[in-house]
């Protein structure tokens, strides 16, 4: 059943989007929940997590090297670039830039399981770059950014720092030393996060009802493409690696799906309500777009190349 409801989740946050819309003094003032609901979503991350996971950064350095170094390489040129192309004003252009600029969501652990790829590498690649994020996010964001609006570089390091590395690491250490005794919560925290980030999007959506009128289309658009531009540029840079086809499903979900509730926390503290915007219609397109990809994928079992190579190299 928890399973079920988690992967419906493109489907709540569309609902919950439109109820927001419809009315948004229902959530207005629920503004100052997204911060705790965000630090609460990474800490349910850091619950399923423990230290063999990071452990495999030293088993495969080279592939999770690669992930990271697309993670972000990627998401924020390709941010800047379409928000240059569709010319978005200066707060949109700074939300589109900073949610490329943080690391990957934790919903791709889930559509990387139901696409067949390595889901220990996923949580391996998801943990890296949340890891990362606390250093390359303001820096990305300042370097992307800078020159259109202010970015509070020491500021936003410190509310990352605050936000998700020390409910992860808070996390982790509870599953570690006493995960056995919370069973039950770990089976049930997913299905919080979904319903956090749910809540997350109606708010901001419930703060930007006005300007999404004016920006619909174009930023819609831009957002759509900077997600596939992160799934594509993820999957070819892997398969022009080398890769096999498990590790390439896996590094392109992970470049594609951002940590957008990260952003719209970030967008909010440090920018505006409508640099939130980008942010929480990224959350609601990447999860359809993802589920859309692991619904395809989960119909292709994966071939791992070189074992195939070997195979019919044996053969001869």
């Amino acid at each position: 059943m928890i399973a079920r409801l988690i992967q419906l989740f493109p489907l709540w946050a569309v609902l919950s989007s439109v109820v927001a819309y419809g009315c948004p003094p229902a959530f207005l003032p629920l503004q100052s929940a997204i911060v705790p609901l965000l630090g609460l979503v990474m800490f349910g991350m850091g619950v399923t997590l423990s230290w063999n996971h990071f452990v495999d950064v030293a088993k495969r350095p080279s592939v999770v090297g690669l992930g990271v170094l697309l993670q972000f390489l990627i998401m924020p040129a390709a941010g800047w670039t379409v928000a240059r192309v569709f010319q978005l004003p200066p707060q949109l252009m700074a939300g589109l830039v900073l949610v490329g600029c943080c690391p990957g969501g934790t919903a791709s652990n889930v559509i990387c399981y139901l696409a067949k790829g390595d889901v220990a590498l996923s949580i391996t690649l998801t943990s890296m770059s949340t890891l990362l994020a606390v250093v390359m996010t303001p820096f990305l964001t300042w370097v992307y950014a800078g020159q259109v609006v202010a970015v509070p570089v020491g500021s936003m390091f410190l509310s990352i720092l605050k936000i998700v590395i020390i409910p992860v690491i808070l996390g982790v250490l509870i599953n570690t030393y006493w995960g056995s005794r919370f069973v039950t919560v770990k089976q049930v925290f997913p299905l919080f996060s979904v319903f956090s980030i749910i809540l997350i999007i109606a708010i901001i959506i419930a703060l930007n009802r006005e300007n999404m009128a004016s920006a619909a289309a174009t930023l819609v658009a831009g957002v759509v493409l900077h997600n596939l531009l992160g799934l594509a540029g993820g999957y070819w840079f892997s398969k022009g690696l080398g890769l096999g086809e498990r590790d390439r499903r896996t590094i392109a979900i992970e470049v594609g799906m951002q940590n957008s509730g990260l952003g719209v926390a970030l967008a909010l503290q440090y920018f505006s309500p409508a640099a939130a915007l980008p942010s929480a219609l990224f959350s609601i397109w990447h999860n359809l777009s993802g589920s859309f990809l692991a619904g395809y994928w989960s119909r292709k079992e994966p071939r791992l190349v070189f074992l195939f190579a070997f195979q019919m190299a044996s053969r001869r």
